[in-house]
């Protein structure tokens, strides 16, 4: 069985940092790509940061230059630091990935979330 732990969500004031961090955990030969999602209030369910295996971040507009996805693989673990934070940020974080597992006859993929992480931004 995989699973994703998420930590590091709470209460900030604007302007302020967190960490989020998400470990990827169980019968695994390597993971692929692992990205954070948020769902904020009043809107759909948003990709904030993807990174790949070989640790190509990628973010989207609202958070460049305030976010910043990592990866360590060898712990199976993804971050997100998040600076200078807004009141839109608000939300539920929750974590993604790819997951290559052994399987009887060979190795499959299986798409991984985690239970999410509440952000919430407010002075």
């Amino acid at each position: 069985q995989v699973q994703l732990v998420e930590s590091g969500g709470g209460l900030v004031q604007p302007g302020g940092s967190l960490t989020l961090s998400c470990a990827a955990s169980g019968s695994i030969l390597s993971v692929t790509h692992m990205a954070w999602y948020r769902r904020t209030p009043g809107k759909e369910r948003e990709l904030v940061a993807t990174t790949t295996s070989g640790g190509v971040p990628i973010h989207t507009d609202s958070v460049k230059g305030r976010f910043t996805i990592s990866r360590d693989n060898a712990k199976n673990t993804v971050y997100l630091q998040m600076n200078n934070l807004k009141p839109d940020d608000t939300g539920v974080y929750s974590c993604n990935a790819g997951v290559i597992i052994p399987l009887p006859l060979g190795s499959g993929t299986l798409e991984v979330w985690g239970q999410g992480t509440l952000v919430t931004v407010s002075s």
